[in-house]
């Protein structure tokens, strides 16, 4: 039982490492094959915009459609990583919780 609740903990904070780094690693594949798409993340009318608002358009950008459409299969694999891996890790660690309070 030990075994399992640490793999179970263990899993939960590989996923969720996982969900930080894959908007990252989708962002630099798109700033290296869709240059002209990137520009649109990146930059406003005004010019460049910092890192904060960097991040915040990448995630509205993971979330739409749109990024499916640059038909890229290494960045819809990092999409699908990041939008599941969050709900796979909290999924492990509520299940780490259980075997905790059911076996204490």
């Amino acid at each position: 039982m030990l075994a399992i609740y640490l793999a179970l903990l263990a899993a939960g904070v590989f996923l969720f490492v996982l969900s930080y780094v894959a908007p990252f690693r989708a962002a630099a594949l798109m700033r290296e094959r869709h240059p002209q798409h990137w520009q649109v993340v990146s930059e406003s009318e005004r010019g460049k915009i910092g890192p904060l608002r960097t991040w915040m358009r990448m995630q509205y950008v993971l979330r739409s459609p749109a990024l499916a459409l640059l038909d890229d299969l290494d960045i819809n694999r990092w999409r699908v990583i990041w939008r599941y891996s969050q709900w796979l890790g909290w999924l492990c660690w509520l299940a780490a919780l259980a075997m905790r309070l059911r076996w204490g």
